[in-house]
């Protein structure tokens, strides 16, 4: 992945770079190294696996799934 395909991805499925490295578990940093190609921060070559995960986890989120609340004692 290059920079600019990652920049691309961020902007297509709406995250800011402290969003997406929130969700990456990294520091804003570092995307924002990734994006400008700094030395010494490379982007993983297994980032691509984590963006189709959280590509399949905003999808699921915008049909409904996944963001239903477990009923607690009383409701059951």
């Amino acid at each position: 992945m290059k920079p600019q395909d990652l920049i691309e991805w961020r902007n297509r499925n709406g995250y800011t770079q402290v969003q997406l490295a929130e969700a990456l578990g990294v520091h804003p940093m570092t995307v924002s190294k990734w994006e400008r190609s700094v030395h010494r921060k490379e982007i993983p070559s297994f980032l691509h696996l984590a963006l189709d995960a959280l590509e399949c986890k905003n999808k699921e989120v915008k049909k409904g799934k996944g963001t239903r609340k477990k009923k607690t004692k009383r409701e059951v």
